[in-house]
């Protein structure tokens, strides 16, 4: 009778033995997706850009706090949604539609961080009385490029998605349950 599939368990444990749950998968395809990568190197870059702007005197010149607000905010939802989609969680929640909530984020970053690469461009002045501050601002400002251009490819590639035009792991999760 053990063999049958309505059949109860009659195994048992040592008494004071936890028990264990099943640790969460990580999704592998996605970070081998561009969405995943994309993602990654948005968490890197914009990392570098609030650090590197942090470590100045950021607060003599208040251009550097939109630079800052922008780069702050959308790292930490960034890295949440990075998370989120690496342990498979828009699974859990198919009733929301990832691919629009992804595509549109990724848009208003980009042109979020379109204003912070302008602002914090214009801010950098090479006259500066110290001179490791206009380095890690010419820094700043470089890697705001970078994650300005990140946020437009992955505002392609999510849009893509969106209408079906490519599959990759980030929104084919969601997607399956719809």
């Amino acid at each position: 009778m053990a063999g049958l599939p309505g059949a109860a368990g009659t195994r048992s444990s040592a008494p004071g033995a936890a028990a264990t749950l099943p640790s969460p998968r990580l999704d592998e395809a996605f970070l081998c997706s561009p969405l995943g990568g994309l993602m990654g190197a948005q968490a890197v870059l914009g990392l570098l850009v609030w650090a590197l702007l942090a470590d100045t005197t950021y607060h003599l010149h208040a251009a550097y706090g939109w630079v800052l607000f922008v780069s702050i905010f959308l790292w930490v939802v960034t890295v949440l949604l990075f998370v989120m989609y690496l342990l498979q969680l828009p699974m859990k929640f198919y009733m929301v539609p990832w691919p629009l909530m992804l595509m549109i984020f990724n848009a208003v970053a980009t042109v979020l961080y379109i204003a912070a690469f302008v602002t914090c461009s214009a801010a950098v002045r090479p006259t500066s009385w110290r001179q490791w501050d206009y380095n890690r601002r010419a820094a700043a400002s470089f890697f705001a490029g970078l994650v300005m251009l990140t946020y437009g490819a992955s505002t392609f590639f999510s849009f893509r998605a969106w209408k079906g035009l490519g599959s990759n792991a980030a929104t084919s999760q969601a997607a399956s349950h719809a």
